[in-house]
Order: structure tokens, then C-alpha cells, then sequence
């Protein structure tokens, strides 16, 4: 199963399962302080971002790789939702010739195959980026315990990503999710749409469910000021 299929599969329950990226979604509009008027998100999920921006703006763009999650999201007259892949060309087409006085990125960016490419072409259209990425030492114990390496980038590929073409901040944050039980843990794993559609073996869930002792789940996220160099 794909990353995509993952989050659209718990599209409609996605907003009980995604506690954490509503935090950092909240975190990242308080970061943001000269009330931008164009704007363009990537990762846009069902609208948790734009819910929590309080100013007035004259144009958003909204892009999400799941249809279902673009479906969701708050539409109006200076609202345009699309669907694309950040990592593919169609998308790079799209936004090449747009001007932005700041992008926002939350909780997405990390699934890109090529982020130094997707910063480069952002840095290009806007003297602004705000993002925060999940790092690979999301779920930390859970790849140890199962001896697999996580899916999403880790720390130092995403800050030399950015560096490389934006003078940047970074402040990275350690979040530990209680649960009051075991079954509620792994419910989440599986609804939350962080752990990428990688689904664990009969075997390697078994061990999991077995040693796994902590009650709660870590993760660990990076926020990002990024400020073109162009």
C-alpha cells in the first residue's frame, strides 16, 4: 500500500488519529507573524492549517496527494485545492511561474524522494518557508524492536535540504503519545497515516505486540524558518 492510499484509506477518521499534526499545525501559524496575503501549502490534508490562520489573505493554494483528503479541505472564491504528487514534474509545472509571500508545509514534506529539489523549486516562488517534518526517529523503539528502518527522512538529510538553497532555523521536538491501552496504540499506528503504509509482517507485528512495553508512542518532528537565498 502506498503512502497515499494510507491517508486516504482513514480519510474521514483521519482528524481523531492525527493529535500530533494538529499540535505542530497549530505551532506553525504562531510562527508565522506579517500575515502573508499569498500563500501556498503543500500537504494540505483535510484543511488543519488553514483552519487555524486568523488573517485575511487574497489567495491560498492548497496541494495534497490524496484526493480524498483534497475533497475535505475548506473550499472558496480565492481557495484553489489540487491534487499532486510534490515529487513529481506536473507539480514543479504548476507552481513554477506562481510568486508566494510564503509557503507552509506541515507533516508532509518528509515522504519526498527528492526534497532538495522540491526547496529549490519553492525557494524560487517565495522569500518564505514555514514547514515541520516528521523525522525517521518517529516511532523510534517500534523499528529498533522490528529491525526496520523507517520510511521518512531522517534529521540531517532534511537540514541539508533546506540549507542548500535557504538560510535557515531549525528546532527539532520530541513528543511521547499516551495510550491507555495497547490495542488503542497500535490503532493509531495503523489509522494515523504516519507510519506510510508500511505494514508490518505477521511475524514482526507478533514481536511487536509482545515486547513493545512503553504506553505511549514517540515522535519526532523538525521545524523548519527557511529563507531564500535567491
Amino acid at each position: 500500500m502506498s503512502v497515499k492510499n494510507e491517508f486516504s484509506k482513514y480519510a474521514n477518521q483521519y482528524n481523531s488519529y492525527n493529535i500530533i499534526q494538529q499540535i505542530v499545525a497549530k505551532s506553525i501559524i504562531r510562527d508565522i507573524k506579517d500575515e502573508p496575503k499569498r500563500i501556498l501549502e503543500l500537504g494540505c490534508g483535510s484543511g488543519q492549517i488553514i483552519k487555524h490562520i486568523s488573517w485575511e489573505y487574497d489567495y491560498y493554494k492548497a496541494i495534497d496527494f490524496s484526493q480524498s483528503m483534497c475533497d475535505l479541505h475548506p473550499k472558496a472564491e480565492n481557495i484553489d485545492v489540487l491534487c499532486f504528487d510534490f515529487d513529481s514534474e506536473a507539480f514543479i509545472d504548476n507552481i513554477k511561474n506562481d510568486n508566494y509571500d510564503c509557503i507552509i508545509s506541515s507533516s508532509a514534506l518528509q515522504w519526498s524522494k527528492d526534497l532538495s529539489k522540491i526547496v529549490k523549486a519553492l525557494s524560487s516562488i517565495s522569500p518564505k518557508i514555514f514547514a515541520v517534518l516528521f523525522t525517521s526517529n518517529t516511532f523510534k523503539t517500534i523499528q529498533t524492536i522490528t529491525n526496520n528502518k523507517s520510511p521518512i527522512l531522517d534529521e540531517e538529510s532534511i537540514k541539508e535540504a533546506f540549507s542548500k538553497y535557504c538560510d535557515c532555523e531549525f528546532e527539532t521536538i520530541k513528543y511521547n503519545l499516551e495510550f491507555d491501552d495497547k490495542k488503542k496504540l497500535f490503532d493509531y499506528i495503523k489509522k494515523s497515516g504516519v507510519s506510510g503504509g508500511k505494514s508490518l509482517s505477521f511475524k514482526d507485528a507478533k514481536k511487536l505486540y509482545k515486547e513493545y512495553d512503553l504506553n505511549y508512542l514517540e515522535f519526532e518532528v523538525i521545524f523548519v524558518k527557511a529563507f531564500s537565498k535567491s
